[in-house]
């Protein structure tokens, strides 16, 4: 049996929008299917959970074990980007404060949520157990380190990791020449 779910099983998810050459792991999880947009060329790994407004453009890669908690707020990532293993990102998220009561077995009337898009520009790479958390905009060309929490957006073509993240230092862009290369060598 193959790993990923087959065109015919991708099609009768109801996503709200497939691309071409989508490979979803048998072992990933999408809650909300109708409320997804995926691109072409997008690999969602093992053991990842997508649940509500996703939007994944062009050349995505999910690695296993990522969670997308997108509820209405949604999340949105760009093309040739990427996250690593393990990678959690919040557009929802309860109250912390004690201004009201937590969890998913309370009414929402009694529950403050933040709710907040979240969203990855081009060329992005997220490092391995990095929390991204809502209302977070993490810039083009942004890297992001291993193990960060990103609270607050990130400009574009920065280094960046931490907890808090924050950018260290600004990121080559010779990559786009690349994507040029790559795109021309497409069309031919």
């Amino acid at each position: 049996m193959d790993s990923f779910l087959s065109q015919e099983e991708l099609e009768n998810l109801g996503l709200r929008g497939l691309g071409k050459n989508v490979l979803i792991s048998r072992n990933a999880k999408l809650y909300s299917p109708g409320k997804m947009t995926f691109g072409s060329n997008v690999r969602i790994d093992d053991f990842c959970i997508l649940s509500g407004e996703v939007q994944l453009d062009d050349y995505i890669h999910i690695g296993a074990g990522g969670y997308f908690f997108a509820g209405e707020a949604g999340i949105e990532i760009h093309s040739f980007s990427t996250t690593s293993s393990r990678v959690v990102i919040y557009a929802v998220s309860d109250d912390y404060s004690g201004r009201s009561m937590t969890n998913p077995l309370i009414p929402e009337k009694y529950k403050f949520l933040q709710k907040e898009r979240v969203i990855v520009g081009r060329h992005v790479i997220i490092g391995t157990g990095t929390v991204i958390l809502p209302g977070v905009v993490i810039g083009d060309g942004c890297s992001v380190g291993a193990m960060s929490l990103v609270k607050q957006s990130l400009p574009q073509w920065t280094i960046s990791h931490g907890v808090p993240a924050k950018p260290v230092k600004p990121r080559k862009k010779d990559l786009l020449e690349q994507e040029k290369r790559f795109l021309d060598e497409l069309r031919n």
